[in-house]
């Protein structure tokens, strides 16, 4: 991938890598599957948390997407191309265009979040059975969504409407997982005072419950009359990718550290404190600019004189966007920042643990 995507040798928008490059992504996540499957087969309980329904979900239906779509004529070891064609390709590029943020970007961290919010807080979840629902409404419905990508093109419109509606109605099962995951810390709220590791998993849920919110908002078809194209769905996608999928890494990583290595917790609980703001006030700067930019950029796109030509060039757009551009710059220079300071965190605590490691052994021998 570091070799042929720089060269161009790449096929279609989120599936990027030919033909050759996708069987060995193949054989890797093969054997992912593997190591995850006969692990959940050797247990030595007879129930499976839901954490690793969620897992189990991940890998299986990412594996049928990356095939499905990846179905391709090879005419030489960096160049295939597709077996579909024309609208058909359209729809089994944003069916798996969508789920592949639906079920990498979204189920596989949920998994993280039914593990390491409870984990965190010190509290059971909120409610099993309401994990259990979710988890099968989310399943049931994400693989439906893809259509809504395409509004307003060859797509059968019937395939335009159930994608809308599929939408629509996935907004209650993604609520239901951010109402169980904050309802986790009921009574114990106050530790959000103290705890930045607890704070960066909170604010995630609240990204995954206003994204997830925004999704199926844009979906409805005269809405995404006014977004598509624009930089309101980059603003989505980060809200999502920044907000939700960042911040629930960032707090599990945060809390799975010094366990790993040993360690009581992680060398600077305010180094953390300040992670937690500027990848806070990153995250809000980059979606904010972009809403406000993606909003100008629609309005003005279908600005008419009354003759009929259009009021805005697209330079002109572009002019107006500009200074959500430069917001957008800083926001991702904060987010940038908190990152780096999460890196030295890390190192400073393994390397500490690593020196206790080597003077335990040194007294041993």
């Amino acid at each position: 991938m570091l070799i042929t995507l720089p060269l161009g040798y790449t096929t279609k928008e989120y599936a990027e890598i030919e033909f050759s490059g996708a069987v060995w992504m193949t054989v890797v996540w093969v054997a992912y599957a593997i190591v995850f499957f006969t692990t959940v087969v050797q247990r030595k309980t007879r129930h499976i948390y839901v954490g690793n329904w969620f897992f189990g979900a991940f890998i299986v239906v990412i594996a049928m997407l990356h095939v499905v779509n990846h179905l391709s004529i090879p005419v030489g070891w960096f160049k295939s191309y597709p077996v579909y064609s024309g609208a058909t390709d359209a729809m089994v590029q944003w069916w798996y265009g969508h789920n592949a943020v639906g079920f990498f970007l979204t189920t596989g961290f949920l998994g993280m979040m039914y593990y390491f919010v409870p984990k965190q807080v010190g509290r059971p979840v909120y409610s099993y059975r309401l994990s259990i629902v979710h988890f099968w409404a989310l399943i049931t419905l994400y693989i439906w969504a893809g259509p809504h990508h395409l509004h307003y093109t060859a797509l059968p419109d019937w395939a335009q409407s159930l994608g809308m509606a599929m939408s629509l109605i996935l907004l209650a099962p993604s609520w239901g997982g951010m109402i169980n995951g904050m309802m986790t810390l009921s009574g114990a709220w106050h530790k959000l005072r103290t705890d930045p590791i607890l704070r960066f998993l909170v604010l995630s849920l609240a990204f995954y419950g206003m994204s997830t919110f925004e999704g199926p908002m844009m979906a409805i078809k005269t809405v995404n009359a006014l977004s598509h194209y624009t930089d309101w769905t980059i603003g989505h996608v980060h809200a999502g990718a920044l907000g939700w999928v960042a911040m629930i890494t960032f707090g599990s990583l945060y809390h799975m550290i010094p366990k790993v290595f040993g360690r009581e917790q992680m060398y600077s609980l305010g180094l953390i404190n300040t992670h937690f703001w500027l990848a806070t006030i990153g995250t809000v700067l980059y979606i904010a600019s972009m809403w406000v930019n993606g909003i100008t950029q629609g309005l003005m796109w279908r600005a008419i004189n009354d003759d009929g030509t259009l009021t805005y060039s697209f330079v002109e757009t572009l002019v107006a966007s500009h200074p959500g551009f430069i917001v957008r710059f800083v926001g991702g220079v904060f987010f940038l920042s908190g990152m780096l300071l999460m890196a030295y965190n890390t190192w400073r605590t393994v390397r500490i643990a690593d020196l206790k490691i080597a003077e335990s052994e040194a007294r041993i021998a």
